[in-house]
């Protein structure tokens, strides 16, 4: 009997290797983790240890998961994209053993992975991700790590909400273990700080090897806005818009969206986090669509307004020119030496201005009661990712430049301006000396818009049975 289960697990593991063929050929490399990681320690003190666990996986429906979507730090230094894990990255060499970081992973499991896809596993951890020391998380509880001795155990906030299947060394029982190890009561808020302080640095400035990854996401994004603008029409719908982006992004190869699509038409697109995306049509609206694909972990964020018949009114068009205005603005100081707080101020008092000169507004204060929200975020393993926000701008870093407008109904200015929502949204990499628009293959000139929405889509020929 062993030896037939000896011989399943074997046919199932070659199995499992000979099916991953025809896979994606431009993830990051087990190079980049690593240099990753080398970068994180040099920014560490002397005599600690950094802690960076994996997220838990999220219920969607009773006993049905999300897709799940790693901890981007972990990601980031590792490469590891499943659940129940943790890496240690230590400052100086350890042991007998000579190792300065260890990662736990979820262990094989034949049974498991026929239901829920293939693992890893330690072997792989190694031979894909380039560790050289990895064990299961089962190991972790009994494993000899002195966490007293350290000066500084530098970790994240601890997650609280997360499922407990009794194991002992899924992520609850790998938190449970580390903090009965560490001796952790408390969140240690300089700790905290640190973990912070260090990935903010890393992060926001993106090496050559994501720089790649940003431009393909960032690319395939404009492509579906500009797709959406030739198809769209007052009989569309906002999900079918929502659709045609989705198709696209995985059309190209991306995994999905870096976050839950806006697509708004007319009063939806003055909700600035909309989400509902289920109006039947769009009617001769405007529509605000925020939509980013991820690709291999990278989201891009691209946000194009265009009118539903192809042509804007005099108020759409008046609201649409101190927008783009707005952004033009912006991207004349978008260099290195930049204070990052100059680009929200810059594009306010754009903002601010031309709201007066409408007539909108009286006064400049008044501007956040239609543009309440910043102008610019950095962009990455997070659609809003890690970086010093009170900083300067620096070569390599990836923001966005997004004014909008957004004016519902009932509010306190001529009704003719009601529900008029416009946002444009590019994603920007800081050069040596100035910046390049990653998004600009989309247009943004009004004029462009409308001229892009008298082309044909592809989509606009594809029929459908009736339900």
């Amino acid at each position: 009997m062993k030896q037939l289960f000896f011989l399943f697990a074997l046919f199932f593991t070659f199995f499992q290797i000979q099916s991953q063929e025809n896979l994606p050929t431009d993830y990051l490399s087990k190079e980049f983790h690593r240099g990753r990681r080398e970068a994180f320690r040099n920014l560490m003190p002397a005599n600690s240890v950094a802690v960076i666990f994996s997220y838990p996986d999220r219920v969607f429906s009773k006993d049905i998961n999300y897709n799940y979507h790693q901890n981007p730090d972990l990601y980031y230094l590792s490469g590891y994209k499943e659940p129940d894990a943790v890496l240690f990255i230590f400052k100086e060499t350890q042991g007998p053993e000579k190792y300065n970081e260890i990662l736990f992973v979820r262990e094989r499991n034949a049974s498991k992975e026929t239901w829920t896809g293939r693992r890893l596993g330690t072997e792989g951890a190694k031979s894909k991700l380039g560790f050289t020391t990895v064990y299961n998380g089962k190991d972790f509880k009994n494993f000899a790590i002195d966490f007293k001795k350290f000066d500084k155990i530098i970790y994240d906030k601890i997650p609280t909400d997360i499922g407990n299947d009794k194991s002992g060394f899924d992520l609850y029982g790998l938190l449970e273990s580390f903090k009965t190890k560490a001796a952790i009561i408390q969140q240690n808020g300089a700790s905290i700080d640190l973990f912070t302080h260090i990935t903010n640095s890393l992060r926001e400035i993106k090496t050559p090897e994501e720089m790649e990854l940003m431009r393909k996401t960032v690319k395939l994004s404009c492509i579906a806005h500009n797709e959406v603008m030739k198809a769209v029409g007052p009989d569309m719908s906002e999900n079918e818009a929502d659709g045609i982006h989705a198709y696209i992004h995985r059309h190209y190869g991306a995994e999905g969206e870096g976050y839950p699509p806006i697509v708004g038409a007319g009063a939806n697109g003055c909700i600035l986090h909309y989400g509902e995306n289920n109006a039947t049509k769009i009617d001769n609206q405007l529509l605000l669509m925020d939509v980013g694909s991820e690709y291999h972990g990278y989201s891009a964020d691209v946000t194009r307004t265009i009118p539903a018949n192809g042509k804007f009114t005099e108020e759409q068009k008046a609201i649409y020119q101190l927008v783009y205005e707005s952004q033009e603005e912006v991207f004349k100081i978008c260099k290195p030496g930049t204070p990052i707080q100059d680009l929200n101020e810059r594009s306010r008092e754009v903002i601010a201005a031309g709201l007066i000169k409408l007539g909108i507004i009286s006064d400049p204060k008044d501007s956040r009661i239609y543009y309440p929200h910043g102008c610019s975020h950095f962009l990455g393993l997070d659609v809003h990712d890690k970086g010093n926000y009170m900083g300067n701008l620096k070569e390599n870093m990836v923001l966005t430049v997004e004014p909008g407008i957004y004016i519902p109904a009932n509010s306190k200015c001529d009704k003719k301006w009601w529900n008029i929502g416009v946002r444009i949204e590019d994603d920007i990499a800081i050069t040596k000396d100035s910046y390049e628009n990653l998004s600009a293959e989309s247009p943004r000139k009004w004029q462009d818009v409308e001229k892009l929405a008298t082309q044909k889509s592809t989509f606009n020929e594809m029929k459908f049975p009736k339900i």
